[in-house]
């Protein structure tokens, strides 16, 4: 093809003028000005490469932008993939956020317009590279002195602000990454930032006060960690100045040189979730929440916030103990570390083991004839699960024709796993087979005002003991683990008891991995109502192979949810809050339109109480309590009419509830269970649920819906809690949990 030519009249006169002075100017611009020029005055692409002495695809580039953009096309700007400056905090996250090797570089490297080795760089810097460094480094001004840090807080006022990080040099090795909060998060936090930072407060000439009062407050709610305040910026001094330290306990930092202060705020965030199972998504969104509500009362013109106004977030206490060592339990020798020697990595096994439970006998033709696996899958499978001692032969069974058949079932001594139900008046433990048969329980009182740190020493112990009486029959390679039921709400990413009922000293609890500091074996932990769906589920057997809800009575009512063969836990683990639910459906809301905290959802406080008003007598013991709840139960057991007026009075209450159950997942079955949930009153419960359930539904002419009570033990929750254990290394399921 032709080459184009570019006439002198396709020049215009003022922008022949600005090239001429590029090119006499020298420089970058100088070549690109000079090709326009030369062509405009008809020159064919390779005379214009020869008389500059540039490639000719550099001469078709600079008149193709020229072109296409015009004069706009032809001046400076960064190269393409190399910015003129490098962020590296920004290299941090987004290395965190998608950790790996190589090609996770170069990724990176594409997506920031840096080079590789730029970013491989970075991450050496950090220490962030697999498998090279014992744990990550963060190259402030001067750097951290411990290995595992930790976001502990963030002060921001109209001048200044400080990110709080905590440390513990004992770290020995890189922690195993956790649960990644997720770029959704930090966007959350960079809009907040954004809109407290915008925000107009009242300058303060000198607040350093109120941020050394905050400094201070963050040395006595964290005493067990090396704090360091780290600078991000400072309006009135130019630029991050080092922050005071109260007593020298806090040292100051200034942060990395490459690093802007929103960039190394979501840096350190991503590390520490990253790190750190327990700084979960709560914990950011926390401090999302206080960063928005000083924005907003900075912008309320009509309650100016005054010159103290200030962002001081200070998060709850971490999970370990000081040191970082491991807790009493491994101290003391435990010989339960060959834990979870039972490796079912196939999923076929898992629907073997599933069928042979749900049958509790059956022969090996049977379970290929229901799982669709063929013969020779079956027993090769059941050849294998023989042989660990999964399951057993029973007597073998004349056929009609060939040889007899062998049936198989679960050998209840292959498994055991120790439950813990946390309760605001008692702790549990049991210890199960895999037959759902307790084999050791143990009870212990624990009141709502024990101090945090004895009472995770209490669970502790009675764990430890329930397993020293139960080490006869419990072999150690056969302890699958431990699971710990807790009133919701709970945030199970990151193993913390949030606010439980009459439980208040307990709140912001780490408890999951404070309790994994004292048991080398794997330990989860489930809302009390959700451990007793899945306990339900396990030795239920066929009588629990479909969907259900299991309506728990215990210190409030919740729900544990069955459905589509799976425990439904819902994103945030807390599916199945019930007293709202109850609290709609009876029209018991507030002026503002929350729902009422229902009292008829606390069976042991509001039975007793509903009684005394209708004129039991002898009255209960007053203030509400188990014994009170009990004593009840026994007279309208006995005919008392205000006993039973008030039972039946919380069961219609709960009946209400579960009517929007069966309605919005429209399930055929309902299963009443818990502590409360007692021998005195199951009759009441059955019969009023039943009634609402059965009576109101829109769709009741197509299904009709069993109330049963469940077939667990009063050790409900418990036995539950183990069964979760069961639950998460037995059932088949395509996704992890």
């Amino acid at each position: 093809m032709p080459e184009t030519r570019t006439g002198a009249a396709a020049l215009p006169p003022e922008q022949r003028t600005v090239l001429r002075g590029w090119a006499e100017a020298g420089g970058p611009l100088a070549t690109r000005a000079r090709v326009v020029l030369l062509a405009a005055d008809g020159l064919r692409d390779a005379e214009i490469s020869r008389r500059l002495g540039v490639s000719r695809q550099t001469v078709g580039a600079w008149r193709q932008r020229w072109t296409s953009e015009g004069i706009e096309g032809l001046a400076q700007r960064p190269r393409t993939g190399r910015p003129a400056t490098v962020d590296e905090s920004e290299v941090v996250t987004r290395s965190l956020l998608a950790p790996g090797g190589s090609g996770a570089s170069r990724a990176i490297a594409r997506e920031l317009g840096l080079s590789h080795a730029t970013v491989a760089g970075v991450r050496r810097r950090w220490r962030l590279v697999p498998d090279e460094a014992p744990a990550p480094c963060v190259p402030t001004r001067p750097p951290l002195p411990g290995a595992d840090v930790w976001v502990m807080g963030l002060y921001a006022d109209a001048r200044r602000g400080v990110l709080l990080l905590g440390s513990r040099g004992a770290a020995a090795h890189r922690p195993a990454p956790g649960t990644v909060i997720g770029a959704d998060v930090l966007a959350g936090l960079d809009g907040a930032l954004d809109a407290a930072l915008a925000a107009t407060a009242p300058p303060a000439p000198d607040d350093a006060g109120g941020l050394a009062a905050y400094l201070a407050e963050a040395c006595l709610r964290h005493p067990d960690l090396d704090l360091h305040a780290v600078a991000l910026w400072d309006t009135a001094a130019g630029g991050p100045v080092l922050p005071p330290a109260p007593h020298g306990r806090v040292s100051g930092h200034l942060m990395p040189l490459r690093s802007g202060h929103r960039s190394f705020l979501r840096a350190m965030i991503a590390l520490d979730s990253t790190s750190h199972p327990e700084s979960s998504r709560r914990v950011y969104l926390d401090l999302a929440r206080d960063l928005g509500r000083y924005a907003r009362v900075c912008a309320d013109t009509a309650r100016s916030p005054g010159p103290g106004a200030a962002v001081r977030w200070l998060r709850e206490s971490v999970a370990g103990h000081p040191g970082g060592g491991a807790g009493p339990g491994a101290a003391r020798g435990q010989s339960w570390s060959g834990v979870n020697q039972i490796d079912l990595g196939s999923f076929n096994e898992c629907v073997v083991i599933e069928t042979v439970r749900l049958s509790g006998t059956i022969t090996r033709g049977e379970i290929a004839h229901r799982t669709g696996l063929t013969q020779q899958s079956v027993s090769r499978i059941a050849r294998s699960l023989l042989d660990r001692g999964i399951l057993i032969e029973d007597a073998q069974r004349r056929a009609t024709s060939g040889k007899p058949r062998t049936p198989v079932r679960l050998s209840g001594t292959a498994a055991h796993a120790l439950g813990i139900h946390i309760d605001p008046e008692v702790l549990t433990a049991v210890v199960i087979d895999l037959d759902g048969a307790i084999v050791c329980t143990r009870t212990r009182p624990v009141s709502a005002d024990t101090a945090p740190a004895e009472f995770v020493e209490r669970v502790a112990a009675l764990g430890r003991e329930t397993l020293a009486r139960a080490r006869g029959p419990v072999r150690p390679d056969g302890f699958l683990g431990i699971g710990v039921a807790v009133p919701g709400p709970v945030d199970i990413a990151s193993g913390t008891v949030l606010g439980p009922p009459l439980m208040s000293a307990w709140g912001d609890l780490p408890l999951l991995y404070l309790l994994q500091d004292h048991f080398p074996c794997p330990v989860l932990m489930e809302k009390d109502s959700t451990a007793a769906a899945a306990g339900e589920r396990w030795i239920g057997r066929d009588r629990r192979a479909r969907d259900f809800a299991y309506l728990y009575l215990g210190t409030g009512v919740g729900t544990g949810l069955y459905l589509n063969g799976d425990l439904y836990r819902g994103v945030s683990a807390n599916a199945g809050e019930f007293g709202q639910l109850c609290a709609i459906a009876l029209g018991r809301v507030g002026a503002d339109g929350r729902p009422e905290l229902l009292p008829e959802c606390n069976p042991p406080a509001s039975v007793p109480d509903l009684a005394a008003r209708g004129g039991m007598r002898p009255a209960p013991p007053p203030g509400g309590s188990t014994a009170a709840y009990r004593a009840v139960g026994r007279a309208a057991a006995a005919g008392d009419p205000a006993a039973e007026a008030a039972v039946r009075e919380v069961a219609r209450a709960v009946g209400r509830g579960a009517l929007g159950l069966v309605d919005l997942l429209d399930i055929d079955l309902i299963v009443l269970g818990g502590p409360f949930y007692t021998d005195d009153v199951a009759g009441f419960y059955l019969e009023e649920i039943g009634r609402a359930v059965n009576a109101f539904p829109t769709a009741r002419r197509l299904r009709r819906v069993e109330v049963e009570p469940s077939v667990l033990s009063a050790q409900a929750a418990a036995v539950g809690a183990a069964s979760t254990i069961f639950h998460a290394t037995f059932t088949p399921r395509l996704r992890g949990r």
